[in-house]
């Protein structure tokens, strides 16, 4: 007999003729839940968890066991065994049956599969069924923005303009479902924006995206640090230019949808004999690819990525090919007493160059040339970008003060202690000669976070500075996505986690295609115990950074580990640089997957370098919200031999 899973709606087994088969209600949900999961199996205590969220571990077990015994009686009567059980797993046989949310994902005509997609997420998935677990909960979300992400890539895989009225009808109801989840992707604004006036609603489309510019302001009360009388101490100003004005520059009466430019502004090559000037010139290009990550309508190759492919110029042209990338800012550095930076940008399909200049490294130099190389950029890579000066723009910063942000970011970036130290001296000197300058109080912010990650001490002081200087930040420039950024960290850190999670939505909404801030927003995600979505944003950073810094494969191994991928774990952390960053996860991820020697040897190589590593304590400082999550990285821990 086939049957079949149904899950839209309402959760049900059905035969080959839709007839309603009898089975408990816990056990589909189980079907569906081992459904999302690579391998189809997964620990006893996280499924109980997944059904329960008890936080008595004996009384979920307990209950998983009785479900277990009706599971069991009722695959005998049916004469099948859709689920079977070990003494410490549960496992799902995907040949046994088929489910309609699997095979909404399956290839096939995009108009064929939009219409069974529109019409399956017409109504709510798995209805009303009674289940009152946080993991439950948080899974349910997960795979809500999954069959979002579905719908609106099935959406743009579909030939437009369609011909038929029922063709249209079947357009505008899946605009309707994908305005409900609230899309940012400028590319799918774009498109609903094409379908509802072709159906003659862009009253209904203004409308909405008013209210998704104020989303932002409504945002900022939301993470407001309270001062003492109740009222917020940061009080929103005008701002030179949200992100969310980007959408202004979407035309109603546009017909067409050209894909976003993809800008990748290269590390400059060292002609000069001035090593500081090296050091700044490559922190200058990274700023001022920063400052563009706040254009909706323009796409930036992170920094680091920039960084890797200088150096590989063998491989430029495939990668350049690979990432879509349009447009290329080449650069380098001449001379020793007076040091020019050289740009030239170049459209890489045809390999024109568009534009070149020199521009003078000398410290009074740096503010002006910083902002004539991005508003250049800006008119040549696109004439809907309507705002030609970046969003942060300081003018009326101190030259030196600027200089010494530089360097300390420099310093930023590789991560040790002594490097932090030597950042937050710089940071300290620029805010002496400018004391309102945010990225140099968000980067402030930043080396007191990281500090408290690589000591593991849990000292609070560290987080509580880290916290400080975010609202300063935010408090000096609310348009900024940084000081969120670090805001939304050092929340996380204290255990805060509905603070954080608001906070790395605003950075996120404010800078849209700022990669280092998606990382971190999945980070969060990560703590927060959504390890499905938060997957998906770590790859979205990944695909703008891809040749990713230590902290994106990290955030990876941990996501892919809290959903029982210990396998994907492990590939992710080999891909570190620097894997010993995350020795603790390798061999927990090696535990679960009951290779002992290998985690024993890890595990050696942490209590070298952490003589006083203790599990128990260290996982009373790691934040996690859900009780599941951290029983499991204790389990590895503890099997790995710690």
């Amino acid at each position: 007999m086939a049957f079949l899973v149904e899950t839209f709606g309402r959760l049900r087994l059905a035969d080959a003729e839709s007839n309603d088969i009898a089975f408990p209600e816990k056990g589909l949900l189980l079907v569906a839940y081992l459904l999302t999961l690579e391998k189809h199996a997964a620990h006893r205590t996280m499924a109980a968890d997944f059904l329960w969220g008890n936080e008595d571990k004996a009384i979920s077990l307990s209950n998983l066991r009785k479900t277990i015994s009706r599971i069991k009686a009722r695959q005998e009567q049916l004469g099948t065994e859709f689920l079977t059980f070990t003494e410490s797993s549960v496992s799902l046989d995907p040949s046994s049956l088929s489910a309609d949310f699997v095979a909404l994902q399956a290839a096939g005509e995009p108009m064929a599969r939009l219409t069974k997609l529109t019409k399956a997420m017409g109504q709510p998935f798995l209805g009303q069924v009674n289940c009152q677990s946080h993991v439950f909960d948080g899974w349910l979300k997960d795979q809500n923005y999954r069959h979002s992400g579905v719908l609106q890539d099935t959406l743009k895989a579909v030939s437009f303009p369609v011909e038929t009225t029922e063709e249209w009808e079947v357009l505008r109801k899946a605009g309707l479902l994908v305005f409900r989840d609230e899309p940012k992707d400028p590319d799918m604004l774009r498109l609903l924006l094409d379908i509802f006036d072709a159906q003659e609603e862009v009253e209904y489309i203004r409308d909405y995206i008013e209210k998704r510019k104020s989303s932002i302001a409504r945002g900022l009360d939301a993470v407001s640090p309270v001062n003492g009388n109740g009222s917020s101490k940061l009080e929103a100003r005008p701002a030179g230019a949200a992100a969310g004005d980007g959408i202004e520059g979407l035309s109603l009466e546009r017909a067409g949808r050209p894909a976003i430019p993809r800008l990748m502004l290269l590390a400059p090559r060292n002609l000069s004999s001035n090593p500081q000037s090296v050091m700044i010139a490559a922190s200058l290009i990274e700023d001022i690819t920063i400052g563009f990550c706040a254009f909706n309508s323009l796409q930036v190759i992170a920094p680091h990525s920039a960084v890797q492919i200088g150096h590989q110029s063998e491989d430029q042209t495939a990668f350049f090919e690979r990432h879509a990338v349009n447009y290329v800012l080449e650069t380098q550095i001449t001379g020793f007493d007076e040091v020019k930076l050289f740009a030239q940008l170049i459209f890489f399909d045809d390999n024109q160059i568009v534009w070149a200049e020199r521009f003078s490294l000398n410290q009074a130099d740096l503010l002006r040339d910083r902002r004539v190389i991005s508003r250049r950029v800006a008119l040549s890579v696109s004439s809907e970008i309507e705002r030609h000066e970046a969003t942060r723009s300081y003018l009326e910063l101190n030259p030196a003060a600027y200089h010494q942000y530089l360097v300390g970011k420099q310093y930023l970036g590789r991560l040790t202690l002594p490097n932090l130290r030597r950042a937050r001296k710089e940071m300290r000197s620029a805010l002496k000669a400018t004391p309102d300058f945010a990225p140099a109080l968000s980067s402030t912010a930043r080396t007191y976070s990281k500090e408290w990650l690589l000591t593991a001490r849990g000292d609070m002081e560290l987080l509580k500075s880290a916290e400080e200087f975010a609202t300063k930040s935010i408090e000096a420039r609310n348009d900024l996505a940084d000081g969120y950024r670090e805001f939304g960290v050092a929340k996380l850190l204290q255990g805060a986690f509905d603070d954080s999670a608001e906070a790395m939505e605003i950075a996120e909404t404010l800078s849209p295609h700022y990669a280092d801030v998606i990382a971190d927003h999945a980070d969060t995600l990560v703590h927060c115990s959504r390890p499905g979505m938060a997957l998906q944003k770590i790859e979205r950073a990944i695909e703008l950074n891809p040749l990713s810094p230590d902290p994106y494969l990290w955030t990876a191994a941990g996501a892919n580990y809290a959903l029982g991928e210990f396998s994907a774990s492990i590939d992710y952390i080999s891909q570190m640089s620097d894997p010993s960053l995350a020795d603790r996860l390798a061999a927990a991820s090696w535990a679960m997957l009951g290779n002992k020697d290998k985690a024993r040897v890890l595990v050696r190589r942490v209590r070298e370098a952490n003589p006083n590593f203790d599990v128990d304590k260290w996982l009373s400082a790691v934040p996690s919200k859900e009780q599941w999550h951290k029983d499991l990285y204790r389990e590895g821990l503890k099997k790995a031999g710690f």
